[in-house]
């Protein structure tokens, strides 16, 4: 058996995230706590109340969605160790997006409390990088990426403006970034090529060359904490690689904001590399759905609340 543990990004968050958990694990609490303390002088407010209490309004702005998942995630891997302590390691970790900052936490390469405040400052910076209305994402099936790509290319050229791919999710599903105006351009030719479009609700155009504003804003923001060797492998967004130096680690942070998120295939350099059995810990499902589109013979599971702990020991045998 060889195990991934999986970590979800932005899109999974939900009112009252964690709440039961932290109320039925001190593990989980301790977590929460110090994020809160951490995020406390640029946050001006617990972040946990807004995990648990909300509002919605308040959890989905970018700035704030970025830390509650990561600090969510963790909270459920501090409640899975507790409960069971003899818990083996995976052989790679992974997050979508944000995930990956919570996958390094789990391999030990970054305090969650570091990770929290980075990704508070990457939203912020990701939310601001573009004036609200002026970027797009769209969501796009039935299209090979090649086919997306050059559909893109010439969105951008008759538009003077930005589009490209955002997330290669799994087969048969990419997301495309960018100007308001050439997102919708490129929605009209994905038409005209028997393909699908569906505009996305998001807050601004992410993992496209928009975002580089935001980019030297993480960059800034990781030259102030210490990243760590990793126990095991995570495997990066930019270009499904693990690394183990980390000076190469944060640059891949870097450079994951204004690049595609290569979802598909860092899961398929997982699966060829051995892995059995995924393990997606954080809220929602999102991950085991496209893993399941990507590599059919891994085995999944998700611990995403207190009474999905109790799954894991028969998932793992």
């Amino acid at each position: 058996m060889t195990i991934a543990w999986l970590f979800p990004g932005q899109g999974s968050q939900f009112v009252g995230m964690g709440k039961e958990l932290a109320a039925a694990s001190p593990a989980a609490r301790d977590v929460y706590a110090r994020v809160d303390a951490a995020l406390a002088p640029e946050l001006g407010r617990s972040l946990s109340q807004i995990c648990f209490e909300g509002p919605e309004s308040d959890l989905v702005l970018t700035a704030h969605t970025q830390p509650a998942i990561v600090a969510t995630s963790i909270a459920l891997l501090a409640a899975l160790r507790e409960k069971f302590p003899g818990l083996p390691k995976p052989a790679f970790a992974a997050g979508h997006s944000l995930g990956e900052y919570a996958a390094l936490v789990a391999a030990g390469a970054l305090r969650v409390e570091d990770a929290c405040v980075v990704v508070h400052r990457r939203g912020r910076a990701m939310q601001s990088a573009v004036p609200a209305g002026e970027g797009a994402m769209s969501a796009v099936m039935g299209l090979e990426p090649a086919v997306l790509e050059e559909i893109c290319r010439e969105a951008a050229l008759a538009t003077s403006g930005v589009v490209s791919p955002a997330n290669y999710n799994s087969p048969g599903q990419i997301v495309i970034a960018g100007s308001a105006a050439a997102v919708a351009k490129a929605g009209e030719l994905v038409a005209l090529r028997k393909g699908k479009a569906i505009a996305l609700k998001v807050s601004a155009p992410f993992h496209c060359q928009l975002m580089h504003p935001a980019a030297e804003v993480v960059r800034a923001a990781l030259d102030s904490i210490e990243v760590s060797v990793p126990q095991f492998l995570v495997v990066a967004n930019v270009d499904a690689v693990g690394r183990t130096e980390p000076a190469q680690i944060k640059d891949a942070l870097v450079r994951q904001v204004d690049a595609p998120v290569r979802w598909q295939a860092t899961v398929e350099s997982m699966a060829a590399a051995g892995v059995t059995h995924a393990i997606e810990i954080g809220p929602g499902k999102v991950l085991q759905g496209l893993v399941k589109r990507i590599a059919k013979e891994v085995k999944l599971y998700g611990v995403s609340d207190a009474a999905s702990l109790e799954g894991v020991a028969a998932f793992l045998g």
